[in-house]
């Protein structure tokens, strides 16, 4: 009865001991090594993406005001003492839209020209390099696993040495997102997503729906 007493005393103090050994690496450890890296990158992503579309629509809405005033003869004086009938929000919005793009786009049409253009491709870029990251989650559960997290770094020519931090590997990544959505380096990513497509990576109907999502 001694001995047994004694054993499970000692198989209660091991689990003790061995629990708060895995505690204290836990707390030694940097929070960011738990980190989902599949919801961190994409959240990265969708950050710049809705950055983009929102200046992508406001070079689009000028353009347009910018067009739509070159085909317009000048508008009458305004008459004193006479009130539009429906004054409205749109009109109110116009006027408001057009002081914004005079402002903005100094330089007239050719300004905001090469503005929608700069901003169609930084779109792309950000919408594209999505793409990629769906298409890098091959079993479609909203996580890399580590042969998928390799085989995206690999893609991207990143380390890919499983030693490292998955805080490390979130890092090259996102870095890599920030480089090309900077340089609006299409073709480096394209060829990355080939790579990918190669390895039996696909885009698949849930993918679509997700990146459908975020271009509304």
């Amino acid at each position: 009865m001694v001995r047994t007493h004694y054993s499970t005393l000692r198989l209660g103090l091991l689990a003790v001991a061995l629990a708060s050994a895995t505690a204290a690496s836990r707390s030694l450890a940097s929070p960011h090594d738990f980190l989902d890296v599949f919801a961190q990158f994409t959240q990265h992503i969708r950050r710049q993406t809705d950055s983009d579309k929102e200046a992508f629509s406001k070079a689009s809405q000028c353009m347009n005001w910018f067009y739509r005033r070159q085909r317009q003869k000048p508008a009458p004086p305004p008459i004193q003492g006479v009130a539009w009938n429906n004054p409205g929000q749109d009109r109110r919005s116009l006027t408001q839209s057009s002081s914004e793009c005079e402002t903005k786009y100094p330089g007239g049409v050719d300004a905001v020209r090469k503005d929608f253009q700069q901003t169609q491709s930084a779109l792309s870029v950000s919408l594209t390099f999505y793409e990629f990251a769906l298409v890098g989650d091959k079993d479609d559960n909203n996580t890399y696993s580590t042969n998928e997290l390799q085989d995206i770094l690999h893609a991207l020519e990143l380390p890919a040495d499983t030693a490292q931090a998955t805080a490390t590997h979130l890092k090259s990544l996102t870095g890599t997102f920030d480089s090309i959505h900077t340089t609006t380096g299409m073709e480096a990513l394209m060829k990355s997503m080939g790579t990918l497509y190669e390895q039996g990576y696909r885009f698949t109907s849930s993918d679509k729906a997700n990146l459908d999502r975020i271009m509304k």
